[in-house]
């Protein structure tokens, strides 16, 4: 408890009312002022007659008058405060009081320092037994209101030690001092006390306030019923709020069939719900039973009742009927069920559920393990559902998810069961599928049935679909292992380009094991120090010149030996290690090329996840501060990938780049959507041309010759370089040198170099020609 809150000092901000505890504080104060005034008037008489002959009779007297008129005053103030104070009080309620303790105290102290020096040693006891007795009547008397009574007891105490330390006599001092003490500590006790038995009788009182109201509102509304039944499980006495709730009327149920008036219009057809089997097995076995569930028609609507009930018996032993008691819980189920329902439909489109769909699969497992047949299970993922969100936003992608829901129940027939996984993952389970021909069929008429065109408000959207298909128990003899086994299917049909449908294979599981390990074993790679930087010259195609070195990550496990980038770049982007990764040969590149030439560059390779980091930015700025590598020496590789994400962010972060000196290239331009916009808004310094053009070009195919001169001519009139890649053979340079492309890359004139090769070339300059390969 808060001192503060009990002093009346604080009103603290927790749950309890202290309104009506001060109230309390208040009355037991008012109710003991008149025993506080025969207390000090006593006293003082008592003052009197032991200093009658030792002080001057006007001294008494006055301070008599004066003690007098301060305890009635004090009496006064409290009693008149009663009536106001009587339900609740407030915090100045309580401080006024230590007014009364100020103005005792006061009064009371006078004969500590007045009366003491001319009393002899007799009278000076007698006048501090006087007033330890008026300090202890206090702590009884205003013990209700603490903050009174202590400031009234440490001043008339601290007024007898401070008297009897300065007489000489620290011993007395010492004593009238812990005296003191101890009487302040008692009143703070004895008014905490207080406060606790008050705020229990107001615990208590709300609390059966609380009982009360809850017993009233369960007499007028509860739907619970007594009920009773003879040996023959005939009705008697019957209960009135029992009647009602069957419909019926108390005078004529008397003896009537309990099972038959709980059976309804079912009696007849003798179609009994499983739950009034139940009970009659019960009432025949004569057993205790409770909380039984069955349905009940009543004017034709049909309500749930919970029923208990135990056996009777008479004084003889002989049984005499069941008495038990009965409640309407209709509400309540139907709560349970919407409840239930939407535990496992999904809200969005209606359909199953994650957690309904794993149940639904589990049973169909059960069944063909059972039946020794088969059932089957789909993955579906929607192909290109993110751009439709990207684009049209969130609520056009629900209706669309809605939409999808619905031609997929079109096609499922009572055999299968749709349901939504989450976002836009749907699955199919397929009760039986012995016919493998059958589950290809629906899987073929699953994806031409999304891949149509939908109108989604005015918005004519164009998806696809992507299905893998596990077959149980042969793929998997549980819920969990068969949709991991679907799952691992969609991932390849996925992996594949989208649009088709793969059956599950015990390889890709080898495979999805294998990647699992790779993963573990690429997020400790750099730690470990397994990643290593190699660089591939690129030179001026018409003097075989070095410009320059393209950064090239290359992985050694000491189990998987050289593992390919094509296999760990894909993989770190989707583990997102592709940032740190991509950092540390950022920091790498730089610190090595501080050590070449001054005009030879350094190309590295930047993801788009690391350009939609607003911090990539200032790690670029970091990284060649750190190395001394000059800006214009540091040239970053980006795919066209990067432009292809929703927002503006990758632009803003090559900007800030941009802006520092650094040079910036496009990869592999022609292979993807390629956009003439972001090459106007994005102040690129060279295009980078695939190898599969050039390998295209150098066999004669006119339409890889076409493109690379279109591109060639593109950048000429945009003021940027072109690089050929992959160019391995004299012919393949010469012809790209004949198409126009300023710089050429390959093996030719290079393959990527360990560091020391390529740091013994870089540091020579761009002096002389490298020499073809």
């Amino acid at each position: 408890m808060d001192a503060r809150a009990l002093l009346g000092l604080y009103d603290p901000a927790d749950t309890t009312d202290w309104g009506p505890i001060r109230a309390a504080q208040m009355q037991a104060g008012s109710q003991l002022a008149l025993f506080m005034l025969g207390a000090n008037v006593i006293g003082a008489a008592m003052v009197a007659l032991l200093l009658a002959n030792l002080v001057p009779q006007w001294q008494l007297a006055s301070w008599g008058a004066l003690v007098a008129a301060v305890a009635l005053a004090v009496a006064f103030r409290r009693l008149q405060v009663r009536n106001r104070t009587s339900v609740t009080a407030t915090l100045a309620h309580v401080r006024d009081t230590v007014l009364d303790g100020i103005a005792l105290g006061a009064v009371w102290s006078i004969p500590a320092f007045a009366f003491s020096q001319t009393a002899g040693s007799e009278a000076a006891l007698g006048l501090w037994i006087i007033l330890s007795l008026l300090m202890t009547a206090s702590a009884v008397a205003m013990a209700a209101l603490p903050l009174a009574s202590i400031v009234f007891i440490a001043i008339v105490g601290g007024s007898v030690t401070l008297v009897q330390a300065l007489s000489g006599s620290p011993v007395p001092a010492a004593a009238a001092a812990l005296f003191t003490a101890l009487l302040i500590l008692g009143t703070f006790r004895g008014g905490k006390a207080l406060v606790v038995i008050r705020a229990n009788e107001m615990g208590l009182a709300e609390r059966d306030e609380t009982v009360s109201l809850l017993l009233r509102e369960f007499e007028e509304d509860s739907g619970d019923w007594l009920w009773e039944i003879d040996s023959q499980r005939r009705v008697v006495r019957a209960n009135p709020r029992f009647a009602v709730s069957i419909g019926a009327d108390p005078k004529t149920i008397n003896g009537t069939p309990f099972l038959q008036l709980l059976a309804g219009p079912t009696w007849e057809a003798g179609n009994f719900a499983a739950g009034l089997r139940d009970l009659a097995e019960k009432l025949k076995a004569r057993e205790t039973f409770r909380d039984l569930l069955l349905p009940v028609y009543v004017d034709g609507e049909e309500r749930w009742w919970e029923m208990s009930a135990s056996p009777r018996y008479d004084e003889r032993g002989a049984f005499c009927g069941f008495r038990g008691v009965g409640s309407d819980v209709t509400e309540a189920r139907r709560s349970a069920d919407k409840i239930n329902k939407m535990a496992r439909y999904d809200t969005l489109t209606g359909l199953p559920n994650r957690l309904m769909i794993q149940e639904t699969l589990a049973k169909a497992i059960s069944d063909a393990d059972k039946w020794n047949s088969r059932c089957g299970f789909m993955m579906i993922d929607l192909d290109r559902f993110k751009a439709v969100n990207d684009t049209l936003g969130h609520p056009i992608g629900d209706r669309l998810l809605g939409r999808v829901a619905e031609r997929l129940q079109q096609l499922c027939t009572p055999n299968e069961t749709v349901g939504r996984l989450g976002g836009d993952e749907f699955a199919v389970v397929v009760r039986d599928a012995s016919d493998s021909a059958a589950m290809e069929q629906l899987a073929f008429r699953i994806i031409e049935h999304i891949s149509k065109p939908y109108e989604v408000d005015q918005n004519t959207l164009y998806i696809g679909a992507s299905v893998g298909v596990a077959i149980g128990p042969r793929d998997g003899r549980t819920a969990e292992m068969l949709i991991r086994s679907a799952d691992l299917a969609l991932y390849r049909s996925k992996d594949a380009g989208g649009g088709v449908f793969h059956a599950y294979e015990p390889k890709l599981h080898v495979a999805a094991e294998e990647r699992r390990v790779l993963e573990i074993a690429l997020r400790e790679a750099v730690d470990k120090g397994e990643m290593h930087l190699t660089y591939q010259p690129v030179v001026d195609a018409g003097t075989g010149r070095l410009t320059g070195f393209e950064a090239l990550l290359r992985w050694t496990h000491p189990e998987f030996g050289n593992v390919s980038p094509a296999k760990f770049i894909p993989l770190a982007e989707d583990a997102r290690l592709i940032a740190p990764i991509g950092e540390w040969v950022l920091r790498s590149a730089c610190q090595e090329a501080a050590r070449w030439d001054d005009t030879v560059r350094v190309a590295v390779n930047v993801s788009a996840e690391q350009l939609h980091n607003p911090a990539f930015a200032k790690f670029v700025a970091q990284a060649l501060t750190q190395s001394g590598l000059p800006p214009q020496r540091l040239e970053l590789e980006v795919t066209e990938s990067v432009f292809m994400h929703e927002g503006t962010m990758a632009v803003k972060v090559l900007e800030k780049i941009l802006d520092m000196g650094v040079r910036l290239s496009l990869d592999d331009f022609g292979t993807g959507y390629s956009s003439l916009g972001y090459l106007s808004r994005t102040r690129f310094s060279s295009i980078k041309i695939d190898r599969s053009f050039v390998q295209g070009a150098s066999k004669g195919e006119q339409e890889a010759i076409a493109i690379i001169r279109a591109v060639v001519a593109l950048a000429q009139s945009l003021g940027m370089a072109t690089t050929a890649e992959g160019v391995e053979t004299e012919e393949e340079h010469h012809l790209v040198q004949a198409l126009g492309c300023s710089k050429v890359q390959g093996y030719y004139f290079g393959r990527p170099l360990p560091v020391n090769e390529a740091r013994a070339l870089a540091i020579r300059g761009p002096g002389g020609a490298i020499a073809a390969a």
